[in-house]
C-alpha cells in the first residue's frame, strides 16, 4: 500500500464523505452488517473491509459465492473505474495482493472441509435435514442413545447404522424417551439420502477441520484471507448455512476468552446472511443470538452481508454497530417500506434525508456508520467507498492450483481417514462374541439432560474405538457435574454449547 494512504494506526479505511471513515479495528468485533441490492457494491465492500484487516493482521473468513474474491489473492489491475475512484477519495491507487487459503467442502476449488457428525450436534442437523419436531425429537433421541453407549458418530454412515440400531431397540427405548415409530427413523433415513446427493456425504469425516488452520498470518504479518468456494454449495443452501453456523458455533466453542483486544483475531463474514434466518426454529434464533453476542469476548468479528437490514432479526440486528448501507430499490409499496425501515437503524445526519439518500446511491456509494471511540454509532454519511487494490474479480483454475500450493495447508486435509466408530462398533456387536446393544443406565433428573445435551462432552476415544477418559478430564466432569448442580446459568451455557455442536471427541 502506498505510503500516502489516509490509513492510520488501528483503523481501515472505509471510505469518503465530507472526511474519511473509518472502521476502529479494536471495535470491530462489536460485529457489523453490510447491506444493499444485488449489484450495488456489496463485494466490493466486503473486499475493502477483508484486505484492510488482512494488512493489520486479522484473518479473514469470507464464502465467496460467485468466485469474484479469489482474485485478493492477486495483486490489482488498474481498473479505470477503481483508480478514478482513488483519485476521488483523494488516496493512491497501489495495487497489492494478500495471503489466501482457498477451501472447499467438496474438495475440488480448494483444501476440503470435513466436520464430525457429534460436532453438529442434533439441532444442526435436524435443521439441515429439514426434519419436523417429532423427527426431531427422535433425532435427539439418537444422540442420547449414542453418548450412553459411547458410541463415536463421525460419518453418515455411523448415523445410519445408529438410526437402524435405535430402531431394533425401539421398544425399550421408547419406554424410557418417548415413542420411537419406524416409520419416523424411515424418515429421517431418507433426508439423509436427500443429503448425500446433494454431496454432503464428504463433508462429514475425517480429518476434521482445525480452526487454528483459519486464524494464520501470511507473509509480513498479514492475516490470512480463508475464502471458502460456495458456487456450488449455494445450490444446497441449507447446508451452506449450517455450515456456516457450524463454523461459529466451533469458534465460539474452541477459542479462549480475551475480552477486548487492539484487533480481532479472526473477522467471519456470513454472505447471503438471509438463508439464515429464513424459516428458522425459535430455539435456533436464540442460539444465533447469543452465540454472536457472546462470541466477541472470543475475539472474533461477525460481518452479516445481505440484501435488506430486515434479513436479519432485530435481536441480531441490534447487535451490529458497525453498517455499511449500498442501495435499495423503491419500487413497491413493500420496498419502501423496508428502505424506510433501514433508514430508521442509522443515527440520523440533519444535512439529507437517510430514506431518500439509500434510494439515490450510485455504484460505489454507500451510506455507512461505524463505531466511535467511545462504542456510539456515528451519524451516517454518504460516502465513496475506498477502491479495492487486489484484484476486484475471478482468478483462472491454474492460478487456483499455484496458490494452493503455497498455502501450508496441502496434504493436510486431502486424504480421508475412517477410523472405527459407530458403523463398525455396531455392526461387531451382531456378530457371534459381541454384545447385546442393550444401552447404559445413565444419569437420570437435570443433571442426565445436561450430560446428553452435551452430546458426550467428556468422551474420549482411543485408536481402536472405545471410549476413555484421562484423570483430567474425569476431574474436569465432577467440576462440571458440581457446578451443573449450584448454577443454572453455566447449565444454560453448557446447552447451548451442545446445542451448535459439543466439543469435538479425539
Amino acid at each position: 500500500m502506498a505510503d500516502d494512504l489516509p490509513h492510520e494506526f488501528g483503523r481501515i479505511l472505509v471510505g469518503k464523505s465530507d472526511i474519511y471513515q473509518y472502521l476502529t479495528l479494536a471495535l470491530s468485533n462489536r460485529h457489523g452488517l453490510v447491506a444493499g441490492a444485488t449489484g450495488t457494491g456489496k463485494t466490493v465492500t466486503l473486499q475493502v473491509l477483508a484486505e484492510g484487516f488482512s494488512r493489520a493482521g486479522t484473518a479473514v473468513f469470507a464464502a465467496d459465492i460467485k468466485g469474484d474474491l479469489a482474485g485478493i489473492a492477486m495483486p490489482g489491475d488498474s481498473k479505470p473505474h477503481f483508480v478514478q475512484r482513488a483519485k476521488d477519495i483523494g488516496i493512491a491507487y497501489a495495487a497489492d495482493d494478500f495471503p489466501v487459503a482457498y477451501w472447499d467442502l467438496y474438495g475440488q476449488s480448494g483444501h476440503p472441509v470435513r466436520a464430525r457428525i457429534s460436532d453438529m450436534g442434533p439441532l444442526l442437523l435436524a435443521r439441515m435435514l429439514e426434519l419436523n419436531d417429532v423427527q426431531e425429537g427422535v433425532l435427539n433421541i439418537a444422540f442420547k442413545l449414542a453418548d450412553e453407549q459411547e458410541l463415536l458418530l463421525i460419518d453418515l454412515k455411523d448415523l445410519r447404522a445408529l438410526l437402524h440400531h435405535l430402531g431394533e431397540n425401539a421398544a425399550e427405548v421408547t419406554t424410557r424417551y418417548g415413542n420411537v415409530a419406524p416409520a419416523t427413523i424411515g424418515a429421517i433415513q431418507r433426508r439423509l439420502l436427500v443429503l448425500e446427493n446433494q454431496g454432503a456425504e464428504g463433508f462429514f469425516g475425517e480429518p476434521e477441520l482445525d480452526i487454528n488452520d483459519f486464524l494464520r498470518t501470511g507473509r509480513n504479518g498479514r492475516g490470512v484471507v480463508n475464502i471458502l468456494s460456495a458456487g456450488k454449495l449455494m445450490r444446497s443452501p441449507r447446508l451452506y448455512t449450517i455450515f456456516l453456523l457450524w463454523m461459529l458455533s466451533e469458534l465460539f466453542e474452541k477459542l479462549p476468552e480475551v475480552g477486548d483486544l487492539d484487533k480481532p483475531k479472526l473477522v467471519f463474514f456470513f454472505d447471503e446472511a438471509h438463508l439464515l434466518f429464513d424459516n428458522a426454529p425459535k430455539n435456533l434464533l436464540s442460539a444465533i443470538e447469543q452465540v454472536v453476542r457472546l462470541i466477541r469476548s472470543k475475539s472474533v468479528g461477525v460481518y452479516f452481508v445481505t440484501q435488506n437490514p430486515a434479513d436479519v432479526p432485530e435481536t441480531v440486528l441490534g447487535q451490529l454497530g458497525n453498517r455499511v448501507q449500498h442501495a435499495l430499490r423503491a419500487f413497491t409499496p413493500r420496498d419502501q417500506k423496508a428502505v424506510k425501515a433501514a433508514a430508521e437503524t442509522f443515527r440520523r445526519n440533519p444535512s439529507f434525508d437517510t430514506a431518500a439518500a439509500i434510494t439515490e446511491l450510485a455504484g460505489g456509494e454507500a451510506l455507512v456508520s461505524m463505531l466511535d471511540a467511545k462504542g456510539n454509532p456515528e451519524i451516517v454519511a454518504r460516502s465513496l467507498i475506498a477502491p479495492p487494490m487486489a484484484r476486484a474479480g475471478t482468478i483462472s483454475d491454474e492460478e487456483r492450483q499455484r496458490l494452493m500450493q503455497k498455502s501450508g495447508l496441502l496434504g493436510k486435509y486431502e486424504t480421508a481417514i475412517d477410523r472405527p466408530s459407530a458403523f463398525e462398533t455396531l455392526r461387531d456387536r451382531t456378530q457371534p462374541g459381541g454384545q447385546d446393544g442393550a444401552s447404559r443406565p445413565s444419569a437420570g433428573g437435570l443433571l442426565g439432560s445436561f450430560t446428553g445435551a452435551l452430546g458426550g462432552l467428556f468422551n474420549k476415544t482411543s485408536a481402536g474405538g472405545g471410549q476413555r477418559m484421562s484423570t483430567a478430564e474425569i476431574a474436569l466432569r465432577s467440576a462440571v457435574q458440581s457446578a451443573a448442580r449450584t448454577a443454572g446459568t453455566k447449565i444454560g451455557q453448557a446447552i447451548l454449547r451442545g446445542i451448535l455442536g459439543g466439543k469435538s471427541k479425539k
